[in-house]
């Protein structure tokens, strides 16, 4: 898939640090505002790195559990901040030691199936970490949070999942990177929220059975120095092979407006859910 990823030029907008502080609801705007801009054409394809503090995002059903509103207090107990997304997915946690990446690419340009965007960012990640790239693998890591087809892993243990957000013909490619810490306390404490909101009830849908030791970061499966900071040098080095161009930039003033539009929306949905 790295004809996706060879492109003319390549917009680069990091929020790795200008991000933590806020809310990960911000961060689903902002896809949602990069999505409508090179969708349409009116941005290069672009690539954004984020990361947040201490906050569980949880997905629709999810939110859908019989005692959520004990389970999201559990998470606050343990220092987590709780929002609910407006997607599909489950649970998963964001903090310091974990990367997000969105590339954002135009339908206008090129054709791109489902599987076709999950592939450009598997073919990303393989060219960030080159060490271990013949030993990532795309499948559902049973016993792992959020559990998808496009669960990357080493040796079975799942470091990232990825997902996609489709809007105005452009499209965003999203995944976590757990970088710094440990893969099974992050797993540890979503277990605990799903044991705390479902309190052995029974349901109509299937939520996954947690099992820690599934789960690591690539500071455990490849390399205990590994940072954020060091992966984001790695990035910017991955983009320059793929283009003449890298334009590092934030949003200009009048596609701030598209944000404030966007950010509303997300927020104003997020209320309701969390009204139901």
């Amino acid at each position: 898939m790295k004809n996706s990823l060879q492109q003319p030029i390549w917009r680069f907008y990091d929020q790795s640090i200008s991000a933590k502080n806020s809310s990960p609801l911000e961060s689903f705007a902002m896809d949602d505002t990069l999505c409508q801009l090179v969708g349409q054409l009116e941005s290069p394809p672009t690539v954004r790195t984020w990361v947040h503090d201490a906050s569980v995002v949880l997905g629709i059903q999810d939110h859908r559990l019989p005692y959520v509103q004990q389970g999201m207090k559990l998470l606050q107990t343990k220092g987590y901040h709780p929002i609910v997304r407006n997607s599909g997915g489950l649970a998963v946690v964001l903090d310091a030691g974990v990367l997000n990446i969105s590339i954002v690419l135009s339908e206008q340009t090129e054709s791109l199936s489902i599987n076709a965007g999950y592939d450009v960012m598997v073919a990303f990640v393989k060219a960030l970490f080159p060490e271990v790239a013949e030993k990532i693998e795309a499948y559902e890591i049973v016993g792992s949070y959020c559990p998808g087809s496009y669960d990357l892993s080493v040796d079975g243990k799942k470091f990232a999942g990825i997902s996609q957000r489709r809007l105005r013909q452009g499209v965003a490619v999203q995944i976590y990177l757990c970088i710094e810490g440990s893969g099974a306390k992050r797993a540890e404490l979503i277990r605990d929220f799903y044991e705390e909101s479902l309190q052995n009830e029974e349901t109509k849908f299937a939520y996954p059975q947690i099992v820690p030791e599934v789960m690591a970061s690539l500071s455990e499966l490849i390399d205990p120095m590994l940072t954020v900071e060091a992966v984001m040098v790695r990035l910017q080095q991955v983009l320059h092979g793929f283009t003449d161009e890298v334009r590092a930039e934030p949003l200009h003033d009048e596609e701030l407006a598209l944000y404030a539009f966007y950010l509303q929306r997300i927020l104003e949905r997020n209320e309701k859910m969390l009204a139901l």
